[in-house]
């Protein structure tokens, strides 16, 4: 089940089992495959989806040695987008970790590199990022913990211009049962609200409101939303939106490393329109297998 996290590894984290909830377990957007395996220290996943009415996929291996607290990721996309990941965990102390994040598009010329920090300790969690080509620019975030309270943020500081691009909070409250989690994002233009609940072992709800000053349309938009374990291998998922728009989720373990998930998602405003504007519904599966 999803449970709030005491202190999550980030501060977008912050409020996390609410945006699960609402956000993971609806394959409706598109259809999609996922196939991994593991030999020894060599994991192997292949994935493909149909998003946006364009086929598309990756192929990733990942080698890992535990001793050494190292792992390296190397993954090719469809679109020829060459992806590379170095990890070195506990490098220089207890709970400290490096990593290295590239990427390489040789038709377009297009490259990136990220270098990353993470500091964890009991109550801690701090995360430092360097963008070697874009900007360049540093970005740091950390998040507090205490007696179930919460607080969060982050900066962007802007090298070349020399000053702090963009910057948010996050300050929540996490209990055995329930988290309520408030967010400043995009500079303090946007501000979210979310709530989840476990009402018991089986049912599981939550709620997120957001508020964008710089929308065109004034108002919040209110999502609500709730989880029902059918039995051990299945549960369902229902969602509903200030728009109008209802989403299922369906999820089952067909047998172990085997995983099926169905999504439906339906504009309750446009039931009984003749010709609807643009895809007033969506239907989408979803099939992992793991071994």
């Amino acid at each position: 089940m999803s449970l709030p996290q005491p202190v999550p590894p980030s501060w977008k984290d912050l409020g996390k089992a609410s945006k699960d909830l609402l956000g993971k377990d609806y394959p409706f957007t598109s259809n999609s495959i996922e196939v991994s395996t593991k030999a020894n220290d060599v994991a192997f996943k292949v994935t493909g989806n149909d998003q946006g009415g364009n086929p598309s996929g990756e192929l990733e291996a990942k080698f890992t040695n535990k001793a050494h607290g190292l792992a390296v990721t190397q993954t090719w996309t469809t679109s020829n987008i060459l992806r590379s990941n170095f990890e070195l965990d506990n490098a220089f102390a207890k709970g400290f970790k490096v990593e290295l994040n590239t990427s390489l598009q040789p038709e377009k010329a297009a490259k990136s590199a990220l270098v990353q920090t993470t500091y964890k300790q009991s109550g801690l969690n701090f995360h430092s990022a360097f963008d070697v080509f874009k900007g360049p620019a540093f970005t740091a975030d950390a998040v507090f913990g205490r007696d179930g309270f919460l607080l969060g943020g982050e900066a962007t500081y802007n090298v070349t211009e020399g000053s702090v691009s963009r910057w948010a909070a996050a300050v929540g409250y996490n209990a055995p049962d329930y988290a309520v989690t408030i967010h400043g994002l995009n500079n303090f233009k946007t501000f979210s609200a979310s709530y989840y609940h476990r009402v018991n072992p089986d049912v599981e709800a939550g709620a997120k409101a957001v508020y964008d000053s710089k929308a065109t349309t004034g108002g919040v938009a209110l999502e609500v939303g709730a989880k029902t374990y059918l039995d051990a291998s299945s549960f369902v998922k229902t969602k509903i939106n200030n728009s109008g728009v209802l989403a299922l989720g369906y999820t089952q373990a067909l047998r172990p490393g085997v995983k099926m998930s169905l999504g439906l998602a339906v504009d309750t405003q446009k039931l009984n329109a003749v010709s609807p504007t643009g895809p007033a519904h969506k239907l989408g599966a979803s099939f992992t297998f793991s071994s």
